[in-house]
C-alpha cells in the first residue's frame, strides 16, 4: 500500500531532521539549512530555500507548493509601494544617521522594521552601552539579511560611543555573564582560562576561549579592557 503521506503547509525555516528526511532531503541539504538558520537568517522564498540547501529542481517542485511563509514576508512590499508613490521620495539622497542616536521613529522608517524589531535594536544598544559597528545588526535576532542591508543604507556609527568597557581580566563570572555577547558558560570559560593561562591580552587569546562565537570576536574585543 503506497499511499503518499499527507503534507500540510509548513514554514521551511523550521524543518526538523525527521521532517526533512520524510520530505526526501539529504543530510547534507538539511545541514546547509541548519547552518544558515544558526546565523539567525531566514529563507523567504522557495528559490532562496534551493539556493541555501542545494535541493534538486524536482524535489523543490514536489515540496515547495507546501511552503508557507509568515504574512509579513509577502505583505510589507505592497504597503511600501503604495505609500512611496511620491516621485520625489525615491530621489532624495539618504542622509545617514548615527545608529546610536536613532529613535524608534527613525528605525521604523526603514523598510522591514516594525515596533518589535525597533525595540529589540534599542534594547540591544542599551544593554551594550552603544553600538561600535553596523556589523552588529546581523547579530540581532530576527533581522533578515535584507533588513540588515536596509539598516546599513540609513545608519552609520560616526563616533565610538562612550561605553564602560568590561575588565576581562578582573571581572567576576557574574559580571562577565551580564555582557550581552557572553552568557554564563562563556563567563565561566573566561575565568577558567585566566586561572590556567594568566591574563587575556588580545584578540588571539580570546579565540582560545571555548564557546566564544568567532564571528563576533572582533566586535567583542572593542567592548573589553585588556
Amino acid at each position: 500500500n503506497s499511499t503518499k503521506p499527507v503534507i500540510y503547509p509548513f514554514n521551511p525555516n523550521f524543518i526538523t531532521d525527521y521532517k526533512g528526511y520524510k520530505l526526501g532531503m539529504s543530510v547534507e541539504e538539511l545541514d546547509k539549512l541548519f547552518a544558515f538558520r544558526k546565523e539567525n537568517k531566514y529563507v523567504n522564498s522557495a528559490k532562496e530555500f534551493q539556493t541555501v540547501t542545494g535541493v534538486s529542481d524536482s524535489l523543490l517542485n514536489a515540496i515547495s507548493p507546501y511552503f508557507k511563509f509568515p504574512d509579513w514576508v509577502n505583505q510589507p512590499k505592497k504597503q511600501y509601494t503604495s505609500y512611496s508613490n511620491n516621485k520625489f521620495e525615491n530621489k532624495k539622497p539618504i542622509v545617514k544617521v548615527d545608529i546610536n542616536l536613532a529613535t524608534q521613529e527613525d528605525l521604523i522608517k526603514v523598510y522591514g522594521i516594525g515596533p518589535a524589531l525597533s525595540e529589540r535594536i534599542l534594547k540591544q544598544k542599551e544593554s551594550l552601552g552603544g553600538f561600535v559597528s553596523m556589523e552588529q545588526m546581523q547579530f540581532i535576532w530576527g533581522l533578515s539579511p535584507e533588513v540588515v542591508e536596509n539598516l546599513n543604507k540609513h545608519f552609520i556609527v560616526t563616533a565610538e560611543p562612550k561605553i564602560s568597557k568590561v575588565d576581562i581580566n578582573n571581572a567576576s563570572v557574574k559580571e562577565l555573564a551580564k555582557f550581552p555577547y557572553f552568557n554564563y558558560s562563556i563567563a565561566k570559560e573566561i575565568v577558567t582560562h585566566r586561572s590556567m593561562n594568566g591574563e587575556i591580552k588580545n584578540i588571539e587569546d580570546l579565540t582560545k576561549i571555548k564557546g566564544l562565537p568567532s564571528e563576533k570576536i572582533k566586535i567583542i574585543a572593542l567592548y573589553l579592557e585588556f
